[in-house]
């Protein structure tokens, strides 16, 4: 089912105009700045590459900022956090905001040290144009959890933490994607439900890695964050329908992914993902 969102802009976000998206990305081929984790570095350049984006994998404080203000998008995830981290992080995601740079925030493990959360807080403060997490983070993130969270894994259903994402998208001015079975791109007033994908993304490490900056990769070519998340984690779950179909297993369906994402095309968005609005 398609559903209109982003009012305020006028947008309307179907299948026609994620497909027009991706097609506009593949075009365009954006170079996607990324601060990420050592855990998921190679898939997540791999992912973007399948996608049609060009990765690059920065982190060094010495050039984070000159390396910005020649990207399309910047996508930062504190997966493998440390203190050096945190500061390459914190320049990368002020020079985002200073040139227009759009950015996305992966807060993995929000919630399990509160090292963690306080660097997803910190972050999240620098305004970027979508906050990218499962449900346990983002519970963490908006304090209204009641427990702590086991670490990156999603311990919660996504749909108990669309009321938080609001809440969160209203106070920070922010884009607040949570990711799940169904994932839900919420802003302070709209949003919309994403349907599909395969429960074999759970058995690979970095698919929710992937989702960060697949969402980064339509930032740098929408000016809709709404549309830019909402179409990265459309893409993501019609491709991993189509690798769930062929794969016997995570190995295989880690390959398939990459292969699925290189070719999804308008017709695999309307056969594996239903859009709503919530």
């Amino acid at each position: 089912m398609d559903t209109t969102i982003g009012k305020t802009t006028g947008t309307w976000i179907n299948h026609d105009r994620i497909a027009e998206s991706l097609a506009h990305l593949r075009e365009r081929r954006p170079l996607v700045h990324n601060i990420t984790n050592f855990v998921v570095m190679n898939f997540t350049a791999n992912t973007l590459l399948a996608l049609g984006a060009s990765p690059a994998m920065v982190h060094a404080p010495e050039e984070v900022q000159a390396f910005v203000a020649i990207s399309g998008a910047l996508v930062v995830n504190i997966g493998t956090l440390d203190s050096a981290f945190v500061m390459s992080m914190s320049l990368a995601a002020r020079q985002a905001v200073a040139t227009g740079i759009p950015w996305v925030l992966d807060p993995v493990g929000a919630g399990a040290t509160a090292f963690r959360t306080r660097t997803s807080l910190d972050l999240l403060a620098l305004a970027p144009n979508v906050l990218r997490a499962n449900a346990s983070e983002v519970l963490a993130i908006a304090g209204t959890s009641g427990h702590m969270s086991k670490g990156v894994d999603a311990t919660i259903s996504s749909r108990h933490a669309v009321e938080a994402a609001r809440h969160l998208a209203r106070a920070s001015r922010t884009i607040v994607a949570v990711t799940g079975a169904v994932d839900y791109v919420i802003s302070a007033d709209h949003g919309v439900a994403i349907e599909g994908g395969s429960p074999m993304s759970q058995l690979v490490t970095g698919t929710g890695c992937a989702a960060t900056a697949c969402v980064g990769a339509f930032l740098a070519v929408e000016k809709d964050p709404v549309l830019a998340a909402a179409s990265g984690l459309a893409v993501l779950k019609a491709a991993a329908a189509i690798a769930a179909r062929c794969a016997e297993g995570p190995g295989a369906f880690q390959s398939a992914l990459l292969d699925a994402l290189h070719r999804v095309s308008r017709d695999d968005l309307a056969e594996h993902v239903a859009l709503r609005s919530v």
